[in-house]
């Protein structure tokens, strides 16, 4: 069992717990996540990415929105409250690379794209590019300000920071693929774009780097059951080829990938979620 040592809420339906896995914390890498259950005879594996982590603490951050059952038994836990069953760190790590030139003494440029609770799985990412030696710059979207979480992590983190928000009150009104492009126009364009959150906002940020052959890496949050490619429920469509996203990724090339099928089949389960919901007490 893992023990909780911290929680707190970033918004209405955003929570942060810090839970003692000293294990994960010494191994894990950008880019990886856990997958954990709350209960041991009937709770829902539920794979969150690694937001942060102390090796020296041993302790691992995840930062999570209530969507479902599972996640709101989740947010009913408090520290000192134990989880089930936690294993990580899964996945492939983020590619980390210096486009740093120092014959011309160019400094590499990376774009981190975080939208809404996206943000959380790109701050390791983006803190990985940095320490590599890259300028980093992140664009964080979210609906309002309200929602905006993890804001002076990834200044910290980062050297430069653009904050978009639906609404315009806070940061600028917009979407995240404005800043995006025109970064993109520039004479001198991103090395690398990493893009995490929300499906739709993947698929329209990867056609915005496209046109300007930008190297662009999307971070998928598929359907996830086992997490080791047997249950095939996390497949996608990557250049034509079938891959999984708990053991070939989480990260693809954002060109290469179908986020229409990616994104139909993020629906497959959705009647049986909407009737889990209702009988288990647990939402209005």
């Amino acid at each position: 069992m893992t023990k909780i040592l911290e929680k707190s809420q970033l918004s209405a339906n955003v929570f942060r717990m810090k839970l003692e896995a000293p294990l994960i914390a010494s191994e894990r890498k950008a880019g990886q996540f856990i997958i954990l259950r709350t209960n041991a005879d009937w709770g829902e594996r539920i794979p969150l990415t690694i937001a942060d982590a102390d090796s020296q603490k041993g302790t691992i951050d995840i930062i999570f929105q209530t969507v479902g059952v599972s996640t709101k038994e989740l947010s009913l836990l408090n520290a000192g409250d134990h989880i089930a069953d936690l294993v990580g760190p899964l996945g492939k790590p983020t590619r980390i690379t210096n486009y740093s030139d120092a014959g011309s003494g160019k400094k590499g440029w990376v774009v981190v794209v975080g939208g809404g609770i996206g943000v959380a799985p790109a701050h390791p990412i983006a803190q990985a590019f940095k320490a590599a030696g890259n300028r980093v710059t992140a664009i964080m979207g979210a609906r309002t300000k309200e929602l905006v979480i993890m804001e002076e992590e990834m200044r910290r983190a980062t050297d430069e920071v653009v904050i978009v928000t639906d609404d315009g009150s806070y940061g600028r009104k917009g979407l995240v693929t404005e800043p995006l492009k025109e970064f993109c126009s520039l004479a001198q364009k991103p090395d690398e774009v990493v893009i995490v959150g929300p499906p739709i906002m993947m698929k329209f940020a990867a056609l915005t780097t496209k046109p300007y052959g930008v190297k662009t890496i999307a971070s998928l949050n598929s359907i996830m059951i086992d997490g080791t490619g047997m249950c095939g429920g996390c497949r996608v469509s990557v250049g034509g080829k079938t891959k999984f996203v708990c053991v070939d990724g989480p990260e693809f090339d954002a060109h290469e990938v179908d986020f229409d099928n990616f994104i139909m089949r993020l629906g497959t389960f959705k009647q049986e979620e909407i009737d889990h919901k209702c009988r288990s007490g647990l939402f209005d």
